[in-house]
Formats: C-alpha cells, structure tokens, sequence
C-alpha cells in the first residue's frame, strides 16, 4: 500500500480472489460505514434528505430581475448576489451552464445584466471581458428567447423582436399539435404565463447608467430578427416564422377579437388553478417567475395573496451562506430521498434501522392521489405518483415514482403504504406507457417534435419523449413488483429499448450524463425483468463500458457528449459515473470482472475521512445541451450504491 497525495492508493494485488480478496472486502465494508453514518447524520428529523441543486447563474441573476422589476430589490441580498455570480464567472470573462464548460453567450448576458443592474460599474475588468466576449459572439441579438425577454421587461429589447404567441393557444383541441398539453410539462408551466406577459409587453424603463446598448452588435435597429438563421422554404422553421409574422400583424389591431379575450382569460385562469398552496408553481423557478411575472402584468401588487405565496415559494428555494444568495431551478428531496434510502439498504442496513422507517414514514404520504396535467391524455387512469419536490401536485413523474417504489416496496408488509396504494403507483406508472413502448418523465405520448422548431423552442426542450434511462427504471422497478417477459407491456418496454441501442452497444441518458447513465438505467431495468443477461446485445454494452474505462479505474463522461457522440463515457473519472458503471456490471454478472474491481478501487481511494466523495463537476441534466446540473447527492448516495453491491455479490 502507498500513499500518494494525501489519499491511499491499493496495490492491485488485492484485485485477485486469492488471499488477499478478503482483506480487500474488509477495507471495502469500511468504506461502507463510514458512508453510512454521514448519511445518518445528515438526516432531517422528519426523515427526509435533501441536497442542494446547482445549475448556473442564470438562475439566480433572473431572481434578481424579478425583484428589479417588482420594486423590490433588498440591498444586502443584491450583494450576495452580486458575489455568487461573479464567484463563478470564468477567467476569460464568461459564464458556462456548467463548470468546465466553455463560455455561453445567453448566460454571460443574464450574469452581465444583473450586475449592471446592481450597480456594478461598467469598466469593471471583469465587466469589459464579459462585454467583449458578447460581442464578439453576435451580441444580445444571437442569445436565447428567454434572456430576450427578461431584458424587453426593462425596455432593453425590442418586445416586437421577440416570438408572439397568441392567446387562442389556450382554445385549440387536444388533437392539434400546439395544443398546450403536447408541450413538455415544464414547457407548459412556463410557456402559459408567458402568454399573459407577452400579451401585455410590460416595461420598466431603466435609467441610462443601468441600460445595456453596449451589448448590441448593431444597437439601435427597429426590428431584429427572431433567429441568427435563415430557414429554408416550407422548413417547419421556415414556417413558424411566417405563423410569427401573422401573430404580429393581428397584436397590431387595438380592438380585441372575442377568441383573444377568451384564450387569455384561459391562460389566466390556468395560472390560478396551477398554483400550489404553498404558492408554489410547477415546481421549477422557471414556472415560478413567470407566473409571479404575469400576475404583476395583470396589475397585483406584491400584498395580493397568491403573488406574496409565489413569492415565498421562490424565496423558499434559495440557499444564502454568509456571502452568497443561491436560487437553485429546483429542489429535490423526494428524489434524494428515496436514493439515500436504496443506498443504505443495498449498503447492508437493515430495513427496519430506524433511519430506513423514517425515510419510508416521510415518503409515503407523499404519493399524488389528485390528479394532474397528465390526466388530460389519461382521463380515466387514477393517481398514484410521486413528484421530485416538496409540493407539487399537478406534475408527479415516472422517474421519482419508481425509484420511490422501489424502496417502499421492500417494506410493504411494513405497513409504512397500504399493499393497495403501492399498487396504485405501479398501475399509475403502466398507464403512463407511451405507444412506442417506452416512458417519458412526465407525460404520455409528448413526442409533437416539431415544437422544438418553434422559435421559443431554442432550447430544443419543448416535448417530453420516451427515453432509454427511464424506461430502463420503470422495467428496475416492474421487476421488484412481480412483473416479468410474459406481461405485454414489459415486452413493449423492452422492444423500445433494443430499438433504441446505440450501434456501440451503449444507450443515451436524458436525465444523467450520458450514455453511462443510460446504459447503467437499462441493464438495471433489463435484469431486474428476468432478461438473460448474457444475450450478445448486453454483452454488448458491457464490452463498450470495458473499453471507455479510465487509466485511474474510474469512469467519466463530459457533458459535451450531448452535443458530440464521439464523446461518449469520455471524460475525467468521477465517483458518481464510476458509480454508474460499476452497477452495469454488476447488473450484467460481470461485477467480479477486473474491470468492476478496479472501478470499486477508485471509488474507495476517493473517498474522504468523514465518509464523502468528492465531486465537482455537473453529472445532471435539465435540458441535454442547455442546462446542466450538479446534484450534491449524487457523488455520495451512488457510490455508496455501488460498494453496497459489490460487497452483496461475494457474501451471496
């Protein structure tokens, strides 16, 4: 044994079953506690866990807008603010959606502005890299919809360069394609109060020493172009342009047709029924400011109820340290929660230790037995889901159900859910099913894709289609429940997953970065069903997991693979990923390979004295692409997941 840099290194004598494999497992279940009781300390006393969510700074720079526009600026939270967004601007003056990445133009603009807004003066270094940068990438001309919006609030932008959509939206039947309810659930919890804001096209002028004309390639133009590109004829593109052009023609007309009026009152009332009671909407900041947007445009001041709960419910994501204020896009304790506990079971706790019916005590309650935006495609199928936060009623989603159920499941006869709830949330999870076989997160059948088309869909997030990750998940999770081959849907679930392999043998993550994910989520799923996991397109995958293996044993994939296949399981080694590829292993009875042994070594040679990981860079995805994630959980609870594992294969 050496030591190297303050962390111990193992020699890979160990990695043999002969003599030395003992000692190897023993060190293995040391590791193990030492996970376990950070775990257990950092227990909410209700029972829940509940790490913070990064993003990037956009997040917390629109919060501030919203408060600028509102009149309700506070000075000392301004300067924490100020201070988080500049702690993460990069040397060469931008900001990245995730750290490592390379400089974004929408998000250095948002980051710009805030601070502008702040007072922050101009010829600042840091200030004129970021402008330069700008710049020299097209200006606030060539950044995204969103940031265009945030600045036509304050006059900065031209509300006539900005994509409309018009009112009667809200009216159109379930059959045509831009209905609401085919847009993505986060598309839609944003996109419908931003039609009571579009409508309107509120300003608030800013005085001259807070405007941002620097930042415009060519300022001073009538009419910007709603995109950098020019569309081919009769391209969808193409045509949402031409649809945009006659929405504009009609906001031209003073007088309100009837179908306008009654399309925006629609979208008014929708924002109303939406909001949680604990102020809450949809569940994402995105949602949230929107909607508290719309209710100011509307003409409610900051005293009118549900505006002051939207504001509490948006405050109530935020993380302030001593010299920080943080707005996270979300918070996830549900889904932390539930994977703190697999990970604690699969690490040997016994299922009736005390933080294990806590953790189940709290998560039960927690099912949706009302229904939500789901039920418009489903009309007659009942609840019975679990969503990511706290509160969030009308968007449970298919993810965090199964992984739920995962764990109450081994605790059914427990009492902690009735045998006829847990059944519910199975049944709500089948009826879920999308007519390829396969499941998205939130919704049925979201696949209209040619709304990312849209100009508002420059995020190329505006549907919520099947995906390999989480269809593996609900077959992780139909396994548990007694289902097998024989059930139709599994097989449709199963014909959607081998239609959509990779020709390298791996499988694409929408929701974890990447294909190591996917592949991990699939292998589990195929297993757990009863599949023989020695059939050629699984081994397959293994043989590709095997050969994207790191020097260091790890595995590590960057998130640039969304935007470049030839990326794929690339990238430095992280605990999380490694995690991830360990369990494919396992998953496919190759966890006393070489390979998964020298995953296991990396896993516990990164491992720190009070039984954490270390882990910085973004392994999460919001939008693949656009807007990254770093779940804090996730360096922790996946390890722990993957030693607990390991060390069940040589006990059994």
């Amino acid at each position: 044994m050496i030591k190297l840099q303050n962390k111990t290194v193992y020699s890979a004598r160990l990695f043999t079953k002969g003599s030395r494999m003992p000692q190897f497992l023993d060190l293995v279940s040391n590791k193990i506690r030492q996970s376990r009781q950070f775990f257990l300390n950092t227990q909410n006393s209700e029972g829940f866990w509940w790490f913070e969510l990064h993003s990037n700074v956009t997040i917390t720079a629109e919060y501030l807008m919203l408060l600028h526009f509102l009149g309700i600026e506070d000075d000392a939270k301004t300067t924490k603010i100020v201070n988080h967004i500049k702690k993460h601007q990069r040397q060469d003056g931008t900001w990245a959606i995730h750290k490592g990445g390379k400089g974004d133009l929408s998000t250095t603009v948002e980051a710009y502005f805030a601070l502008k807004l702040s007072g922050v003066d101009v010829d600042e270094p840091y200030m004129a890299k970021a402008r330069r940068f700008i710049l020299e990438n097209g200006g606030v001309e060539a950044s995204r919809v969103f940031t265009k919006i945030f600045l036509a609030l304050f006059g900065e932008f031209q509300w006539n360069s900005v994509p409309s959509v018009l009112p009667e939206l809200m009216l159109l039947p379930l059959w045509v394609p831009f209905n609401v309810y085919n847009f993505s659930s986060w598309a839609r919890a944003t996109f419908v109060p931003l039609i009571v804001v579009l409508d309107a096209k509120p300003v608030k002028a800013l005085p001259e020493s807070k405007q941002v004309i620097e930042l415009f390639k060519n300022p001073g133009k009538k009419f910007y172009p709603l995109t950098g590109q020019n569309p081919a004829p009769m391209t969808w593109q193409w045509v949402f342009l031409k649809l945009d052009r006659f929405a504009k023609n009609i906001e031209k007309y003073p007088k309100r047709p009837f179908f306008r009026k009654r399309g925006l009152k629609k979208a008014i009332d929708w924002i109303f029924e939406h909001q949680e009671e604990t102020g809450d909407w949809g569940g994402i900041q995105p949602a949230m400011v929107n909607s508290v947007l719309a209710l100011s445009t509307l003409g409610y001041d900051t005293s009118y109820e549900p505006l002051r709960r939207g504001l509490v419910a948006i405050d109530n994501f935020a993380i302030e340290k001593h010299d920080e204020f943080i707005l996270q896009s979300c918070i996830s304790p549900v889904w932390d929660t539930a994977l703190t506990g697999l990970a604690l079971l699969y690490s040997g706790l016994e299922k009736e230790h005390h933080a294990i019916t806590k953790a189940c005590k709290w998560l039960a309650p927690k099912q949706i037995l009302k229904k939500g935006d789901w039920s418009v495609k489903r009309p007659e199928l009942l609840p019975g889901g679990w969503a990511f936060e706290f509160e969030n009623s009308f968007y449970p989603d298919i993810d965090d159900t199964a992984v739920v159920l995962m764990f109450l499941y081994r605790h059914y006869e427990s009492g902690f859910l009735e045998q006829s709830k847990l059944k519910r949330g199975i049944n709500w999870i089948l009826g879920m099913q999308n007519k390829d076989g396969g499941w998205g997160a939130f919704d049925v059948d979201n696949d209209t894709h040619i709304l990312n088309k849209m100009p508002f869909g420059d995020l190329e997030a505006m549907i919520d289609p099947s995906t390999p990750d989480i269809t593996g998940r609900v077959l992780e999770v139909l396994g548990i429940a007694g289902y097998d081959m024989s059930n139709w849907q599994v097989k449709m679930a199963m014909q959607f997953i081998a239609a959509n392999q990779e020709k390298d043998g791996s499988w694409w993550g929408r929701w974890g970065v990447n294909y190591i994910y996917g592949t991990w989520s699939v292998l589990e799923g195929l297993r757990s069903i009863g599949e023989n996991m020695s059939k050629p397109y699984i081994q397959k995958a293994i043989t590709w997991l095997k050969e994207h293996q790191n020097p260091d044993g790890g595995w590590g994939e960057c998130c640039e693979s969304y935007c470049d296949a030839g990326l794929s399981a690339c990238g430095q080694s992280t605990p999380s990923q490694t995690a991830w590829a360990v369990m494919a292993l396992i998953a496919a009875y190759n966890g006393t390979s070489s390979n998964a042994i020298k995953g296991i070594h990396y896993i516990i040679s990164r491992q720190r004295n009070d039984g954490t990981w270390d882990e910085d860079v973004f392994t999460g995805t919001g939008f693949p692409k656009h807007f990254m994630l770093w779940y804090e959980n996730y360096r922790n609870c996946f390890p722990l997941m993957a030693l607990g594992k390991f060390l069940k294969q040589y006990k059994n």
